[in-house]
C-alpha cells in the first residue's frame, strides 16, 4: 500500500525547541516500505515501485502488516560516508543478476523515521512520539534496517556536529505532529550548503538552465547545470550581459565565452566534480 509522504518545508537556520526533536538528514533516496499478506513492496516519494531494486530489504524484521516512511541509503566503503550515487546506481540496474550480486557486494540501508500502518490500525492521526515509541516497540534493527536517531530540543547541537562533518544537513520535527500526506510547517529541513564562484558558460535554448564552470587549477571546467533560484531578474540580467558573449550554437545551447561570474549554493559535489543541486545566490559581471 503506498502512501504519499509527508513533505518537509525549508528554513534557512538551525533552531532548539524543547517541542521539537532533530533528526540528521540523510543523504539518500526516499522510499516507502508496505507489507501485506508477507509481501514486501517498496515505492518512491513519486509512488513509483522499486521493490525489485532492493532486495537485500524483502524481510524486514517486523511482524504483522505496515507501512514505513524511511530512507535509502548507501555507505561508500572507502570514505564511510553515505553516498547518494551508489543508490543511484542501483536505481539505473535493470537485470535480476546485477541487482542480486549488487545487493551482496555493496547493500543498502533502510533508515526508518516513521510508522503508518501498522497492523490493520491506521497510525497517522497520532503524534509523532507516540508513532515513534511505536515503531521502537516492533521494529527490530538489522544489517540492512534500522531507526534514524534523533536529539531531544537541541537542534544547534546537531547542527554543530552536521556541519563539523560536513553531513547533509539536519530535519527538526514538532513532536505532536500527526502525519499528512502533504507540505507541512510541523516538519523543517535545514540545509548544509556549501558555495561556489562559478562562472557561466551557456544556457538552454528553452531557457530552463544556464551551464557552470568552476575554477580549478586555473583552469575552467563543467560542473553542472543552474536551474534553482533564478528569478525573472535574474534572467534579464544575465540575458543582458550574454548577448555579446555568444561564442556558438549547438542544437540545445548557445555556448558563451565564461565572463559571467556568479555565487551559487550546493548540497555537495558528486565524484565526478558536479555540483549537486546548485541554486543561484548572486550574479555579476566580471
Amino acid at each position: 500500500m503506498f502512501i504519499a509522504p509527508m513533505l518537509l518545508e525549508s528554513r534557512p537556520e538551525p533552531f532548539s525547541d524543547d517541542g521539537w526533536i532533530f533528526e540528521p538528514k540523510l543523504d539518500g533516496h526516499r522510499v516507502i516500505m508496505s507489507r501485506q499478506s508477507d509481501e514486501t513492496r517498496l515505492w518512491t516519494m513519486q509512488g513509483n515501485e522499486c521493490t525489485r531494486q532492493f532486495p537485500e530489504l524483502h524481510l524486514p524484521p517486523m511482524d504483522g502488516d505496515f507501512v514505513l516512511d524511511g530512507e535509502v541509503c548507501c555507505t561508500d566503503p572507502e570514505t564511510e560516508a553515505i553516498d547518494v550515487e551508489l543508490v543511484m546506481e542501483r536505481f539505473r540496474l535493470k537485470k535480476k543478476n546485477k541487482i542480486d550480486t549488487y545487493s551482496k557486494q555493496q547493500p543498502v540501508n533502510y533508515i526508518v523515521w516513521d510508522i503508518l500502518f501498522h497492523k490493520g490500525r491506521d497510525l497517522r492521526q497520532l503524534p509523532l512520539m507516540k508513532r515513534r515509541s511505536i515503531l521502537e516497540s516492533v521494529l527490530e534493527s538489522n544489517p540492512n534496517i534500522s531507526i534514524v536517531p534523533h536529539i531531544d530540543g537541541r537542534g544547534e547541537d546537531l547542527w554543530e556536529y552536521v556541519v563539523a562533518n560536513r553531513m547533509e544537513g539536519i530535519v527538526g520535527k514538532r513532536k505532536n505532529s500527526k502525519y499528512v500526506s502533504r507540505q507541512s510547517h510541523d516538519w523543517q529541513q535545514i540545509i548544509n550548503y556549501q558555495y561556489a564562484d562559478v562562472y557561466l558558460a551557456g544556457y538552454r535554448k528553452d531557457g530552463s538552465g544556464w551551464l557552470i564552470h568552476l575554477e580549478e587549477n586555473g583552469r575552467l571546467r563543467p560542473s553542472g547545470m543552474l536551474e534553482l533560484g533564478v528569478t525573472a531578474e535574474h534572467r534579464e540580467t544575465f540575458m543582458s550581459l550574454s548577448r555579446k558573449l555568444q561564442a556558438r550554437e549547438g542544437p540545445s545551447f548557445v555556448y558563451l565565452e565564461p565572463k559571467i561570474r556568479a555565487r551559487v549554493k550546493y548540497r555537495n559535489r558528486t565524484r565526478g566534480g558536479m555540483l549537486r543541486k546548485p541554486e543561484l545566490v548572486q550574479i555579476c559581471a566580471e
